[in-house]
Order: structure tokens, then C-alpha cells, then sequence
């Protein structure tokens, strides 16, 4: 099967099955890309991740075309991002045309009531891939101690404790810009990679 073929079908896949939004679709496409066809290595698959956060617009969108990008140019880009939405937009429009004629049914508030923590869960999970790349480089399964990367875990729990304690004053831009300085600082300052 060809790189593109198989690209396409990998994101018909991540839009199928991602519910809950762009961060649910994080540990899906890492399945997809790094576990099952092995076609980018953890730590590229992680710094992809990160530029998709930082650009506009939604982050499976941003991923799709990226990792597309990276993996087969152009092309790769197109296939895809568009397997990324097919699925998504004829859920959508199916979804919204069954829900305008039926939503007055208790059924559907259960079913809608059911999803929550499903997509609840998938965000954690989402969250919690994240948080293991930045502490210790690794999935949950390469996780060890011996690992941890010291200056990542000061700058999480120092943005994590200015978030909670001063989110009114500080905000949460700023403190993405300032642990993105206070990280290139420590790279530069130590020269060991954050």
C-alpha cells in the first residue's frame, strides 16, 4: 500500500474515531502514526504536536497537515487533512439532520448525556500524553523515573501554581510565553535540550 493510501486511511480513521474535539484526537493520531505504521518517531510526532498548538485554528486539523507535510509534501498535506474532516462532516451533517428532527426525545438527551465522559476521558488522556512527552520524554509505557527531566517539571509546577493561584492577574498566554523563555533560557544556559 502506498505512503499516501495509507496516510489517507490512517486520518479516516483519527476523524472517525475522535470524539470530543481536537485534543481527543492527539492519542489517536499517535497511534496512527507512531505506534501501528511507525512512520515518525515519538520525539518528531511531539514537536509536530507542539507547532499544531501554536498555529490558528483546530489542532487534529493542524496535526493532519502537518504530519501530511513532514511525512509526503503537499500531497500528503491534502490526503490528510481531508481524511481528518470526511468523516467528521458527514457525521455532522447526518447528526444534525436526525437531531433537529428528533430532539425532543429523551433518548437523545441520554445518548448526548452518555458521550460526556467519553470525551471527558479522551481530553485527559490527551493531556496526560502531553504531560509524559515534556517530563519524560516517553509514553506511558517507557515511563521511568531515571528520566525525569528536572527543568520541565519546575516550569510545569511553576506554571501550573501561578495558573491556579494568580489566573486573574497573570493569564494563561503569559505564562505560556514565560515558561517558553524561561525553557530557552535553560537550553541555553545548561545546553541540554527542554
Amino acid at each position: 500500500m502506498s505512503l499516501l493510501v495509507k496516510l489517507f486511511f490512517a486520518f479516516m480513521q483519527v476523524g472517525l474515531f475522535s470524539v470530543g474535539g481536537g485534543y481527543a484526537a492527539i492519542p489517536l493520531i499517535q497511534a496512527q502514526i507512531v505506534n501501528i505504521h511507525e512512520l515518525m518517531t515519538m520525539e518528531e510526532f511531539t514537536d509536530l504536536i507542539t507547532i499544531a498548538e501554536m498555529t490558528p485554528g483546530p489542532i487534529s486539523i493542524n496535526s493532519s497537515t502537518f504530519v501530511g507535510t513532514r511525512l509526503a509534501g503537499f500531497g500528503g498535506a491534502a490526503l490528510c487533512t481531508l481524511g481528518c474532516i470526511i468523516p467528521s462532516f458527514v457525521i455532522c451533517l447526518t447528526l444534525a439532520h436526525f437531531y433537529y428532527k428528533y430532539r425532543s426525545f429523551s433518548g437523545v438527551q441520554t445518548v448526548l448525556a452518555a458521550l460526556r465522559p467519553a470525551v471527558v476521558a479522551l481530553i485527559g488522556s490527551a493531556g496526560l500524553s502531553i504531560l509524559l512527552l515534556a517530563l519524560f520524554n516517553s509514553d506511558l509505557n517507557g515511563v521511568r523515573f531515571s528520566n525525569l527531566r528536572i527543568i520541565e517539571l519546575v516550569i510545569f509546577l511553576l506554571g501550573l501554581f501561578l495558573l491556579r493561584k494568580y489566573k486573574d492577574k497573570v493569564g494563561a498566554i503569559r505564562i505560556i510565553l514565560g515558561s517558553g523563555v524561561v525553557g530557552t533560557a535553560a537550553y541555553l544556559i545548561c545546553g541540554m535540550p527542554v
